[in-house]
């Protein structure tokens, strides 16, 4: 098996005119090699391949993104929600997603990009983030379908990625896994409320999950032919599940659960075919998630500048913070001479 593994690691090439790797390059790509080989972990300061550094910054970063964007259609329902305890919840959640973020620029930083670029970088619009945050939340329902439908993916998508091979990031997911089950369980709450109560109120939430549905199929990317990072990725143990591997294991789960809040799937196309052992749902929008993610999606404009409005207002509370480093810095230098 460690053989197979080992072999399925791309080795470095070397360009016409460039100059010979050197042995302490040799020696970590030899050693980089074994680690992904036995399944095991690098860790910030082994030596790792720039690609490979540069693919887990691209895919951290972006991931703290989407937790930090993902923050803004909840937190605008925290005081219409219908009651003290839906706000408590709602609150709590947002402020996860918070905490999400936080652990994953921490572990995107250990892999040599400082915090502030990395911010920077998503405030210029050249980094992305979900597509799925990008969308409207209209009603209360829509809550729910967030929670069942966006967080669900999200657990799908992220579970195989406590297992990665990148230390900070597979400790950073353990914990964000567990608090993303009670996101998801918030959402399948409020929608088996809804679906329960008034004609009125079971369309609002049928109406969510129709809206929702769609994006959320296809957060875990392309389809694996159009996705040329998934398989690299995977030859690294980032990734544990191609894109559609994935979306199969998403699709089974909701289609089961859905049957419980008595709400259909707006896809007339689904259903298990046991002769390919696989889930047939409908064709997706691919350049709708094109056009979402290169900007053009119904909330894109109003996300980026709600983040930047942020940024700016928060501009005190960074610049204090950095005062207080550096008076606490020189209040440490001014006792270590005095004790020398």
């Amino acid at each position: 098996m460690a053989a197979a593994n080992l072999q399925s690691v791309p080795q470095p090439q070397q360009a016409q005119g460039e100059e010979a790797p050197s042995a302490e390059d040799v020696a970590g790509q030899a050693y980089f090699d074994r680690v992904i080989a036995e399944d095991s972990r690098i860790e910030p300061r082994d030596w790792m391949p720039a690609a490979y550094r540069k693919t887990l910054t691209r895919q951290v970063s972006q991931h703290a993104h989407s937790e930090i964007i993902g923050m803004q259609p909840e937190a605008n329902w925290i005081t219409r929600a219908p009651s003290l305890k839906r706000k408590a919840i709602l609150m709590a959640k947002v402020q996860d997603e918070a905490g999400h973020g936080l652990y994953l620029y921490s572990a995107a930083e250990t892999l040599g990009t400082p915090r502030d670029v990395l911010n920077q970088q998503l405030l210029d619009g050249k980094a992305k983030y979900s597509s799925i945050f990008n969308y409207p939340a209209r009603t209360w329902a829509d809550m729910g379908a967030i929670g069942w439908l966006v967080d669900g993916a999200a657990i799908a998508n992220q579970v195989p990625l406590c297992r990665a091979s990148y230390g900070p990031y597979g400790r950073a997911m353990v914990r964000i896994c567990k608090e993303e089950s009670f996101h998801q369980r918030q959402g399948f709450e409020i929608l088996l409320e809804l679906s329960n109560g008034t004609p009125a109120q079971k369309q609002m939430a049928q109406d969510a999950v129709n809206r929702f549905y769609a994006p959320a199929l296809m957060m875990f990317g392309p389809p694996d032919d159009d996705s040329p990072n998934s398989k690299q990725s995977m030859a690294w143990n980032i990734k544990r599940f191609s894109n559609d591997e994935l979306r199969q294991r998403f699709v089974g789960m909701i289609a089961e659960q859905v049957k419980v809040l008595g709400l259909t799937l707006p896809d007339p196309e689904l259903h298990y075919d046991e002769a390919a052992g696989r889930w047939i749902h409908k064709d997706l929008d691919w350049q709708e998630f094109k056009d979402v993610i290169s900007g053009k999606g119904p909330c894109n404009a109003q996300r980026m500048a709600r983040r930047r409005e942020a940024h700016e207002n928060g501009t005190w509370v960074r610049e204090a913070a950095r005062a207080y480093a550096q008076k606490q810095a020189a209040k440490r230098a001014a006792e270590e001479i005095g004790a020398a």
